[in-house]
């Protein structure tokens, strides 16, 4: 599957972008701007590599053929790229963009999410940040300590991202909970990751490795981690080091 367009967090904070425009459509993205810490500036800022153009097609085309990245409000076909609704629990920031197709469904998606996450995400992060040079200490192996960290994170966990952080010593709730390696099979009798029990989709977002059979459809290896590693084999593998998820299809 493709991604129509890649998401990323760009800090802004100090870094000229242009802003060209007046008015409804242009005082949010000025008022996001700023609370990104980025300065404002007019067209002829020749140190700015992205712009936002309100109402001017002329604009866009003139910031374009200077190598401007242009976000152009309400005309998709137009930006390099689109700005998302945005769930803020800083320092955990969740983007919900449509690829400019539906700000509405965006702003939809953002409201449930925010009466989803607790305004405790942010300290919870805090925490594991802080954790970080003792678990590395306790947990040298990446894969080992990144197991952990997830199973601590699961659903009605210790650090359950979800719930309410009540301050608790987040290395001492990981290092109690450590996640094991091994194999897990996984015989899925549908190739729609909508079909993806909870558990299954669990285990393959915590695998280290992901093998399959010729037939698993690349929508469910989609669901993995982005850096577990792949591979086609005709029959379910040995152990490795870390965890590995090995998949068929149902006959």
């Amino acid at each position: 599957m493709t991604l129509h367009s890649l998401p990323l967090f760009v800090r802004l904070d100090g870094r000229p972008v242009i802003l060209v425009g007046d008015g409804e459509a242009a005082e949010p993205k000025r008022r996001l701007l700023e609370r990104a810490g980025a300065l404002v500036v007019g067209e002829d800022d020749p140190h700015a590599r992205l712009a936002i153009v309100a109402d001017d097609d002329a604009a866009v085309a003139r910031l374009k053929a200077r190598g401007v990245l242009v976000n152009a409000v309400d005309r998709p076909e137009l930006c390099d790229f689109t700005l998302p609704a945005i769930v803020d629990r800083m320092p955990v920031l969740v983007a919900i963009g449509t690829g400019g197709v539906s700000a509405g469904l965006a702003a939809a998606v953002r409201q449930r999410l925010e009466a989803v996450l607790p305004a405790s995400l942010g300290r919870l992060a805090e925490a594991l940040h802080g954790a970080r040079a003792r678990l590395r200490a306790a947990l040298p192996d990446g894969g080992a300590r990144r197991r952990a960290i997830g199973a601590a994170l699961a659903p009605g966990a210790a650090l359950d991202p979800l719930g309410d952080y009540d301050g608790r010593d987040a290395a001492a709730a990981v290092l109690a909970g450590q996640a094991p390696g091994g194999v897990v099979r996984l015989e899925l009798a549908s190739g729609d990751p909508d079909d993806l029990t909870l558990r299954q989709a669990r285990w393959l977002a915590a695998a280290d490795r992901v093998t399959h059979r010729a037939d698993v459809p690349l929508a469910i290896l989609d669901r993995a981690r982005a850096d577990a590693q792949r591979e086609r084999c005709d029959a379910p593998p040995a152990a490795g080091e870390g965890l590995t998820v090995d998949i068929g299809m149902r006959r």
